[in-house]
């Protein structure tokens, strides 16, 4: 007798059948109860860092001036001194990483 191996066995079917029951049975929470806790769990959310840290204060940095003796390399953008200065090509200058 030929034996088909894709059809389901019984006891895996009867066991997926109870199991759809069970979900259907159970108490499954109102969608209006998961709203209000999602805005709940929103509003105390504010105010928190990744890390979970509560960050309450005003974050003041000072910004510098590029100086006389720096340069901005037209490659990678940052602002280096003129001793990492690789070359200069149409008015624009380029730092030593970017050229090796």
């Amino acid at each position: 007798m030929a034996t088909d191996y894709d059809e389901v066995r019984s006891d895996v079917k009867e066991s997926q059948e109870r199991s759809l029951e069970d979900l259907q049975s159970a108490n499954a929470p109102d969608a209006r109860s998961v709203v209000t806790e999602l805005d709940e769990s929103d509003a105390l959310d504010e105010g928190l860092t990744p890390g979970g840290e509560i960050v309450s204060e005003e974050l003041i940095v000072q910004v510098i001036p590029q100086g006389a003796d720096e340069f901005t390399c037209y490659s990678c953008f940052l602002v280096r001194h003129r001793s990492q200065r690789a070359r200069e090509a149409d008015g624009h200058s380029y730092c030593i990483e970017c050229e090796s």
